[in-house]
């Protein structure tokens, strides 16, 4: 009988003497002889103990693989040896039958089920199936479907409306590359999967809804890192006419702390209203735009009385210190901090220390000696103090600087409060900025944004002065999401598209439906796309998103279980009027798909 009474995670104590039927996975047998043994059934709910008694029970138990799925009837009675780690731990379940639903033929696992995140990850991952009935991974996914359900929840407690937008639709200059779909009525034509959805909500807005959200899939050819998957992601996007930064902020965090707080493996998450910190004031004062503020550590700056020092690399460069108070560690700690720090941000950390009776020692102590009394008044030094000393362009100051109080809160509890969630508002973002590579003026971030100061900030300002509606949400130096106030004005809009060379046609061209659809009367709008997969993986502690992804790809973005990305037949790319280029795949696989 298939049919279950009972899950393998519900039967107690009140249960004993019930004749029940249980099914689920053979998880394993220990025989202590021909006619006494005890195997653990698993399913989704727990884990229950089968006590064998009989030859006749143990043959057929014998017979069969782990991890085929079982149908076992029997007796619930107490047992004598309970085990309080398990749920089910005071009970065990005599069996009458047994019956095999589903055989493993397999003699041999690719791994052992309860140790599966200890195998290699392209193991895991090609077996993804097995590694899912572990149930330390099971319940990432779990959990994943759960604060899902309770964002949903939420949202719509706030009167938004959940509304699906297009997964086929047409390229757009979003940032990332596009995947590209080609068409097969339409030779030489095709359609891109979307990077977000971020058109498609405002011309929701343009259309008169008022408050829409979606669990977003988002799709981004992108290289992987520990908290990104390649390919595909989902969001919490959202958007609200008739709404300010304020307004966004606002349905932010009273939605988002108390998820964290629920499911998160800290239990104190930020109360509202969240830190606003300008854009600039983050970078001078935490080397970052995505601080972690469970760090107590900030940046001073320090190039007035350090510059002119005697220290070759000072010269005309920017310096900058990070003081840790009470520091305590070896010279050969130092060392192997200031190492980790170069390693992340590319420059060489100097430092010194400030003894017991106010003396510098220590680093590079012999060039600050003559302005001392300056440096101490400059940093409000004390004893014990331990200075880092970050130099370069400014740029590279802050950056070496973000390295050091991070290295430094990860190295000392001290400096740390690591159990909880800090959130904060990254705010006033430059709209714009001279490009690296380019040397010309280029948007900054979203070029969408609304310039704080609208069309009069345009024509007045310089570029690289002007500030623009837009925003980060950040917690525990993770960046969640960026959002912005929409530049919803068509004329605006071609403003500050006309400041990085783009004309009116321009905008048209590449923008066409927005850009028509704003010359209808288009509402104010404003609004955020929170990563669903960075907000699981934060709630669980886990180091890598791929950890809280059912079915993920691999970090070269492949995915080994299904054998994508595959060939396909000559017919299916002649229907789409596609041809395969010998030299380029011979070309892709020598570098493994990289670009040289």
């Amino acid at each position: 009988m298939q049919g279950r009474t009972h899950t393998c995670g519900e039967l107690k104590l009140s249960d004993v003497g019930k004749k029940v039927t249980l099914a689920g996975w053979f998880e394993n047998i220990r025989k202590v002889s021909r006619n006494l043994g005890f195997v653990i059934l698993r399913d989704f709910y727990g884990t229950t103990q089968i006590v064998i008694e009989t030859e006749e029970m143990m043959q057929k138990f014998s017979e069969v693989n782990i991890e085929s799925t079982l149908s076992v009837t029997g007796t619930v009675r107490e047992r004598s040896s309970k085990n309080p780690k398990m749920a089910t731990g005071d009970i065990e379940v005599v069996p009458e039958s047994m019956t095999v639903l589903g055989k493993c033929i397999h003699n041999e696992l690719p791994f052992q089920i309860s140790r599966s995140r200890e195998a290699d990850e392209n193991t895991r991952l090609k077996y993804r199936y097995l590694d899912l009935r572990n149930p330390a991974v099971k319940d990432r996914i779990v959990l994943r479907s759960r604060v899902v359900a309770d964002i949903r929840r939420a949202m719509m407690d706030h009167d938004f409306l959940e509304i699906t937008t297009p997964i086929l639709t047409c390229s757009s200059p979003e940032g990332a590359r596009d995947y590209l779909v080609p068409s097969r009525n339409y030779p030489g034509r095709f359609y891109a999967l979307p990077q977000a959805p971020q058109q498609f909500k405002q011309l929701l807005m343009t259309s008169g809804f008022d408050r829409y959200f979606q669990i977003a899939p988002c799709f981004r050819d992108e290289d992987a890192r520990a908290d990104r998957s390649p390919g595909e992601f989902y969001q919490l996007d959202m958007e609200m006419a008739f709404a300010s930064q304020e307004d966004v902020f606002a349905v932010i965090e009273d939605v988002i702390p108390p998820i964290f707080a629920k499911y998160g493996i800290y239990k104190t998450a930020s109360k509202p209203p969240f830190r606003r910190i300008p854009y600039r004031t983050a970078l001078d004062t935490y080397g970052t735009d995505k601080p972690d503020l469970r760090i107590r550590l900030t940046m001073t700056d320090a190039t007035d009385v350090l510059a002119d020092c005697g220290f070759g690399p000072f010269q005309g460069n920017v310096v900058k210190a990070v003081v840790a108070d009470n520091f305590s560690a070896s010279r050969k700690e130092i060392d192997k901090i200031c190492s980790e720090v170069e390693v992340i941000s590319g420059h060489k950390p100097y430092w010194f220390k400030v003894g017991d009776n106010g003396e510098i020692s220590g680093g590079i102590s012999k060039f600050v000696k003559d302005t001392a009394d300056e440096v101490i008044a400059k940093l409000g030094l004390k004893s014990g103090d331990f200075v880092a000393l970050l130099t370069g362009k400014l740029s590279e100051a802050q950056k070496c600087g973000g390295a050091m109080i991070k290295t430094l809160g990860a190295h000392f509890d001290q400096y740390m409060d690591k159990e909880k969630y800090e959130f904060c508002w990254i705010v006033d973002f430059p709209m714009y900025e001279i490009g690296e590579e380019s040397g010309q003026l280029e948007f900054c971030h979203n070029p969408f944004s609304m310039p704080i100061g609208g069309m009069k900030a345009l024509e007045e300002q310089d570029p690289l002065t002007i500030m623009a509606h837009q925003y980060d949400l950040v917690v525990n130096g993770v960046e969640l999401s960026s959002g912005a106030v929409r530049n919803h004005d068509p004329e605006i809009m071609v403003k500050a598209f006309s400041l990085v060379g783009l004309g009116e046609e321009d905008v048209r061209a590449k923008f066409p439906a927005m850009y028509n659809a704003f010359g209808y009367g288009a509402p104010p709008h404003a609004g955020i796309a929170p990563g669903i997969d960075r907000m699981v993986m934060l709630m669980a502690g886990e180091d890598s998103i791929r950890e809280i992804i059912p079915f993920p790809m691999n970090k070269n973005a492949m995915d080994i279980m299904m054998g994508a990305p595959a060939e396909v037949s000559e017919q299916q790319l002649k229907d789409v009027h596609i041809q395969i280029i010998k030299e380029d795949v011979e070309k892709a696989e020598k570098t493994g798909g990289k670009e040289e």
